[in-house]
């Protein structure tokens, strides 16, 4: 039932979508030199890695130059997030291309949000439960605090939903993943709670009993 509801929604929201998805892709090109699209290596369910899809909001730059283990935490000041990029970002525009991955099977409308390959050694074997279903586009970390949550609050609801998993549920926090959107809600977060700081810092021997 939760794949079929995907599905549908995605396909509906594709449809829907597609001229404002054209618009952004325009504005993006006409903004800054590079591509609409940034394709990255995520982890999804069962630690399966795969390529997300996001509309580019900073100054385009090859892959390989990018080190997730010591790039900070991008904030509304920073210099490399294109003028479009500030308001895709605020109105988290930038996730739509996502819907491609959920039809691909890769995520769901509604999941933990897939980590980055580098956070897994982060994550904490009593959260790797996190990993059991498909991420997804929002989730209950998301409409609880988005980006403002620390690293460990993070990944405690995460594993809260992976426990919980249910079509009403789902229903629930589509709506309210509305509500923040529109609010603008915890847009940026902290440097001080992110997993760079947990895996580096107080919670690397929490993260050694993973491996």
């Amino acid at each position: 039932m939760k794949r079929t509801l995907d599905v549908v929604l995605a396909v509906l929201a594709l449809l829907l979508l597609a001229p404002l998805m054209l618009l952004i892709a325009l504005l993006i090109r006409y903004d800054s030199p590079g591509g609409a699209l940034f394709v990255q290596r995520r982890v999804g369910r069962h630690l399966v890695p795969f390529d997300i899809y996001k509309f580019r909001t900073m100054q385009d730059r090859p892959t390989n130059e990018i080190d997730p283990l010591v790039e900070g935490v991008i904030d509304s000041g920073h210099a490399r997030i294109t003028r479009i990029g500030r308001l895709l970002r605020a109105t988290s525009l930038d996730e739509l291309p996502q819907l491609l991955n959920v039809l691909k099977g890769d995520m769901s409308l509604v999941g933990p949000r897939p980590v980055l390959i580098e956070q897994v050694e982060a994550v904490p074997v009593r959260y790797l439960n996190r990993f059991s279903v498909r991420p997804g586009l929002t989730g209950l970390a998301q409409v609880r605090g988005r980006r403002s949550l620390g690293w460990l609050q993070q990944l405690e609801l995460d594993s809260r939903y992976a426990e919980r998993v249910s079509i009403g549920r789902d229903l629930r926090l589509m709506l309210a993943t509305v509500y923040v959107v529109l609010t603008l809600k915890d847009i940026y977060g902290s440097t001080e709670q992110n997993w760079r700081q947990y895996r580096n810092g107080r919670g690397r021997h929490d993260v050694g009993e993973s491996k």
